[in-house]
This record gives structure tokens, C-alpha cells and sequence, in this order.
């Protein structure tokens, strides 16, 4: 039987978004899709562009499955959401790539990978083929904005600290750690944000996760 026939009680869209942000941020809680987070977040501006196109990609999908769960036959829901991911970023993909030129050739191979996402699909199965339309959109919109922030503030980390400049203006006199702007530094600044984020709720009394999603595509 489907599980969309087993929807139970709907969050609201404020809680929604509030999940995908910091409850269950799919960067920084998740600890999903690290790999293309941690190749492009040498800029803000870097950051940003792929960031965007996750959100697009997740509401459009999330919606998309909303709307056709009840023609998602259960054995190929996973190829199901495989097509309908791969139409939405080729849709974005092709807008990209015409109307920013000079970002797309830094992150245009990325933007193809996001039909890999690893949060895209698992939003889809948990929570699309669950609920409508409407719950479906705050729930990807939720996603794609933790997603964003977290290639933001990434981003900027990595920019500030590794290049001496946000958003490409020079703000410092010279590059404090040249480290971060390079795959390991990448890494070890996700890692520091994610243990700002356990530690921030600690201090407000919550408990630790007892274990993350992994470092999927």
C-alpha cells in the first residue's frame, strides 16, 4: 500500500521552513550532498548560484510528486523521481547557462549534479508522497532555503578568511588562511559550523542528533 494513503497530521508552513533551515539543515544536521557543497563554497557568489538552484529544484520536484503521487506506482517511485529531478535541473540548467554565462562555467557542472542530491530524493520519499501540494511546497522551500544558507555561510567563511574578500570586494589586506579555500578547508569549515549548530543547542537544552545522513551526493 502507498504511503501517501498514510499522510498524517500536516505541519505548519512556519514550522517547515524553521526544519529545513536549522532543525534538520540538510548541510550542517543532514550532513548531505557535502561534496558539491564543499567544491563550490570558495565564494559567496559561488555559493549562492548553486544554492538557488537546489531551492528551484526542490520546491519545483517536491510540488511535482506532490501533485502525481497518486500515479507513482510504489515499486518505481525512485526512477519516477529520478526523471522528474533530471527535467526540472535541465530546465534550470539551460536558464543558467543563457542568462549568467561567466557563473554557470564555475558551477555548471554542479547544477548537473543535483539530480544526484541526495536531500532532493530523500524529501520526495519522506514527505511529498505524503502529503499535498501546498505542505509539499513549504517543505521544499524549507530544504532549499537550509541548503542555501548553508552553502552561504560557507561561503563566506571560506572567502573572508581564505581570499580576504566577500561578494569578490577585498575587505581585508591580505588572505589570513589561504587553507580554506581548498577541498580540505572546505571541509574542516562545514565541520566547524556543524559543532557552532550542536553547540548553540545545547545551550538551549536540547540533545545532540544521534547521527547524521552521511556525506551523499
Amino acid at each position: 500500500m502507498s504511503a501517501a494513503l498514510h499522510p498524517g497530521p500536516v505541519p505548519s508552513p512556519g514550522k517547515l521552513i524553521w526544519n529545513g533551515i536549522l532543525a534538520e539543515n540538510p548541510v550542517f544536521r543532514l550532513a548531505l550532498s557535502l561534496c558539491p557543497a564543499v567544491a563550490v563554497t570558495n565564494t559567496v557568489v559561488n555559493g549562492i548560484m548553486l544554492g538557488v538552484a537546489v531551492l528551484l529544484v526542490q520546491v519545483l520536484s517536491s510540488c511535482t510528486v506532490a501533485l502525481a503521487k497518486g500515479l507513482i506506482h510504489p515499486r518505481v517511485r525512485i526512477p519516477v523521481y529520478t526523471i522528474i529531478i533530471a527535467v526540472w535541473v535541465s530546465a534550470i540548467d539551460m536558464t543558467l547557462a543563457a542568462d549568467f554565462p561567466a557563473l554557470y562555467a564555475q558551477v555548471g557542472l554542479y547544477v548537473k549534479l543535483i539530480v544526484a542530491f541526495a536531500i532532493i530524493i530523500s524529501r520526495m520519499e519522506l514527505f511529498s508522497m505524503k502529503h499535498s501540494v501546498v505542505p509539499s511546497f513549504w517543505d521544499g522551500l524549507g530544504m532549499g532555503l537550509g541548503f542555501l544558507v548553508g552553502l552561504v555561510l560557507a561561503g563566506a567563511f571560506r572567502e573572508l578568511l581564505g581570499s580576504g574578500s566577500i561578494f569578490g570586494i577585498a575587505v581585508l589586506p591580505f588572505k589570513p588562511l589561504l587553507l580554506v579555500v581548498l577541498p580540505a578547508g572546505g571541509f574542516f569549515t562545514i565541520g566547524l559550523i556543524m559543532a557552532m549548530f550542536n553547540w548553540v543547542d545545547v545551550k538551549r537544552g536540547h540533545k545532540l542528533p544521534s547521527g547524521g545522513g552521511g556525506a551523499h551526493g
